[in-house]
């Protein structure tokens, strides 16, 4: 993995911890309701579940299991920054201890892709955007 310390930015913000470096330290950030426990992705100053304004940033395990997936066999519309030519690809819902489920990119062979297995977040960089700081993202891999 590329060590360099460039300037890195989020995918999307409020989503990773920071500092962003380096990448294997990286978590995802949850939201935590401190009123109905509620869990969700990225941080928010209320829950989705309860509208409760109670809630509190909390780290994401780095470990899950696959609990679905599905095969990506044509390049997804809009700004897709994936490789050029398109290589279908594994796209599923991880299940996390924390509570939630997180749709993410598997990284793993399409033959060997099993609901149940043991996955691994793995933060990487994506692409340049134009400013050239490196877009940093997320995907999941196998154990």
């Amino acid at each position: 993995m590329d060590k360099s310390t460039g300037n890195l930015v989020p995918i999307r913000e409020g989503l990773l911890t920071t500092p962003l470096f380096p990448l294997e330290q990286v978590r995802l950030i949850g939201n935590k309701c401190n009123d109905c426990g509620e869990v969700t992705l990225g941080q928010d100053s209320t829950c989705a579940n309860c509208a409760g304004e109670n809630t509190a940033a909390v780290p994401l395990s780095r470990r899950g299991k696959l609990w679905t997936y599905t095969v990506i066999k044509h390049r997804p519309p809009g700004s897709y920054k994936g490789p050029d030519p398109f290589v279908p690809f594994v796209e599923g819902l991880v299940e996390l201890p924390d509570g939630i489920r997180v749709l993410s990119v598997i990284d793993v062979a399409e033959d060997k892709v099993k609901i149940g297995m043991d996955l691994e977040l793995d933060i990487f960089k994506l692409y340049k955007d134009d400013q050239g700081n490196d877009v940093v993202a997320f995907k999941f891999k196998a154990v």
